[in-house]
This record gives C-alpha cells, structure tokens and sequence, in this order.
C-alpha cells in the first residue's frame, strides 16, 4: 500500500474542503445563515448532505466523503495485523456470510470488479444489526445512507498503481494481510452499542 500517494491525497481532499467550507463564511458569497457548517465536522456534513449548499454538495460529498473514507481505511490497516478475526465480527462474518472464507471470497470481488474508482466496504445496518458488503462509485461515503463502516477497501488507482500496476486482484489480496481485525471488531461492537 502507497503510504506516501495516499497522504498526499488526504492532504489534498482536506485542503479543497477547508477552501470551500472557510469560503461559506464570506457574506459575499450566497450562504447566509450557513457559516454554522464550517463547525460541523466531516461526519456530520456527509450524514447530513441536504443541509449543505446545492453550490457547493458536490465539493463537500467528494472531498469530505474522500477524507472521511481514507481516514477509515486507514485506520483499520496495521503492521502486525491479518489473518482471521476474532471476537464478535468472527461471530458476526460467520453469522451472515457463512464463514470468515465465504465473506473474504464476497468482498474480494466487489473490490476487485468494482468499476472504476471507489470503494469496497463491509457495514453494518442499523435496523437489523446485520452486515453486509457494499461497493460505491468515486468518493460516496457509507455515512451518506446513515450505515455504520467496519471496514473500507480503496480501489482508486493510488491505492495501488506504484506497486501492482492494473492488478487490482494482487493488491486485494495483500490487503488483507494488514487489516487491523481488531479495530474492526471494535467498531462493529460500537455500532451494536449506539445504533443510528
């Protein structure tokens, strides 16, 4: 995984967001009575896409919805991470997907095939407390629909171009070598504890 292309990258998306929230504060510009949402934070502005500017909901969907999804992949990635999880999303894989195999197998694939760039995502649903694997275009984030994110795939081209070229599969499976199963299970445990 390109530590340094994907840095650059959230550096970038954090900036064009800043830009474009710092610019709503000018009353120049027609968002009076929107200067609150440069105190949101990335969380709540992609929740809650509606109560931001038509003008300016793209840029915030893409550029906050790219920050919020990078911070999440790259929380759940570690050094001395991988193999098979344990604790409560074990219990959870084997519930709704069959086994820890069948759901890797699952979510390999949506990363793999998904068209052009985005995401592949394991969450959680609210209503049901079910998971359930996902794949969305660009920078849409699983927090626009309210879903709870364990676990994020990046299938941008940086994610992996320096190092595995057009092999998308290749990096998939090397990914999972350094996902961190305990931060996931640890945030499926949160959702479970406070769900939306």
């Amino acid at each position: 995984l390109d530590a340094l292309q994907n840095g650059a990258n959230r550096i970038a998306l954090v900036e064009m967001l800043a830009v474009v929230l710092l610019a709503i504060g000018d009353d120049r510009l027609c968002f009076k009575g929107k200067a609150d949402l440069e105190k949101k934070s990335v969380e709540d502005l992609i929740s809650d896409l509606k109560a931001v500017p038509e003008d300016i909901r793209t840029v915030v969907r893409n550029n906050g919805g790219g920050h919020a999804n990078h911070q999440s992949f790259w929380e759940v990635l570690g050094p001395n991470a991988g193999g098979a999880p344990k604790g409560a999303i074990a219990d959870a894989l084997t519930q709704d997907f069959g086994s820890f195999e069948h759901f890797q197998s699952l979510f390999a694939d949506a990363a793999a095939k998904h068209f052009g760039s985005g995401w592949a995502f394991l969450v959680v649903k609210p209503a049901t407390g079910r998971l359930e694997i996902l794949s969305l275009p660009n920078q849409d984030s699983v927090l626009r629909p309210g879903l709870a994110g364990l676990l994020s795939c990046d299938v941008w081209e940086h994610a992996y171009y320096l190092k595995y070229r057009n092999r998308r599969p290749d990096y998939v499976a090397a990914w999972w070598h350094v996902v961190a199963w305990d931060v996931v299970d640890e945030r499926l445990r949160e959702a479970r504890r406070n769900p939306s």
